[in-house]
């Protein structure tokens, strides 16, 4: 009899969307006292950088970039632009999963926050070429600030309520393929 292959990135996928929906839902609500609200995380952000360096596998970046320019489009920001950006974060971090795959938490983070400092920094240069007036920047700042603080908590959900790990040394899935 044939078993069931029990490694699907297919759910995940779901899970990934349905993630997205939320956070776009809650940034999307008129939340707080008027004229005193801070910019809250990116915590789609941090869902993808978290998920690339455990699972790549799990957000492939046609997924990505299509949630990206969603939320770009529905929050009114330049399309595509915040897409690029993330896009070219998650990528750059794609390629150094398996060296990050030992390194201790703390260097992670600190890792994953130069790329959101990078990609932030990338994405104001754009606007400003471009002839654009970025966000003011002092609630730009907040803004990174606070989705640097929030990666932690991110992994932590995806670690223990989602069950997203880092695969270790030589494992491999139902088919045999090295993760």
């Amino acid at each position: 009899m044939a078993e069931a292959v029990s490694y699907t990135p297919w759910r995940y996928w779901a899970v990934f969307v349905g993630l997205a929906g939320v956070s776009l839902f809650w940034r999307m609500l008129p939340l707080g006292v008027p004229g005193h609200g801070l910019p809250g995380p990116d915590v789609l952000v941090c869902l993808v950088l978290a998920w690339v360096l455990r699972r790549p596998d799990y957000v492939p970046a046609p997924l990505v970039v299509g949630v990206i320019v969603l939320e770009d489009l529905l929050l009114m920001r330049p399309p595509g632009l915040w897409a690029l950006m993330v896009l070219a974060g998650s990528e750059f971090l794609r390629g150094r999963q398996p060296l990050m795959r030992e390194l201790p938490f703390a260097l992670e983070w600190a890792f994953v926050a130069a790329v959101m400092a990078a990609m932030w920094l990338a994405g104001r240069l754009v606007l400003v070429l471009v002839f654009v007036d970025p966000a003011p920047l002092g609630a730009s700042l907040v803004q990174l600030v606070s989705t640097m603080l929030a990666y932690p908590l991110v992994v932590l959900f995806s670690h223990a309520v989602l069950r997203v790990r880092k695969p270790a040394t030589g494992e491999v899935d139902a088919l045999g393929r090295p993760l």
